[in-house]
């Protein structure tokens, strides 16, 4: 898998732990399984579109000044998931709801079809 760099703007390898191209550092030292986010300008700060500083839950040492952090999550980005996901249609939320209410009638109507067939399979 390839990324780009977000100094940069070169192409590579989505594992790297720095960029080749700047020496940018892509993940967090010591856990090269972690992605470092990183604000993107100079007067920017990861801080202003954080979920955690909106919501006043981050204990990070360098808010609301970090240029860097590895449990950023972008507000926007995590409004537009969350609307999404109550625009998807919940067609099979309510199937599924009917088919609970009415299992004995769900039952009946299957004993039916079967001594219906059965009734056509011995003529």
């Amino acid at each position: 898998m390839e990324t780009t760099c977000p100094r940069c703007k070169q192409t590579i390898n989505s594992q790297a732990v720095t960029c080749p191209f700047c020496r940018t550092q892509l993940k967090a030292y010591g856990h090269p399984g972690i992605p470092l986010h990183q604000a993107a300008g100079r007067d920017e700060y990861l801080c202003d579109t954080c979920t955690y500083h909106a919501d006043d839950t981050c204990n990070y040492p360098q808010r609301p000044y970090a240029k860097e952090c590895i449990l950023y999550q972008n507000l926007e980005e995590r409004n537009l998931d969350l609307l999404s996901q109550n625009q998807k249609p919940r067609v099979n939320v309510s199937i599924n709801n009917w088919i609970k209410r009415n299992q004995s009638l769900l039952l009946i109507i299957s004993l039916f079809l079967i001594c219906f067939l059965l009734v056509l399979s011995r003529s």
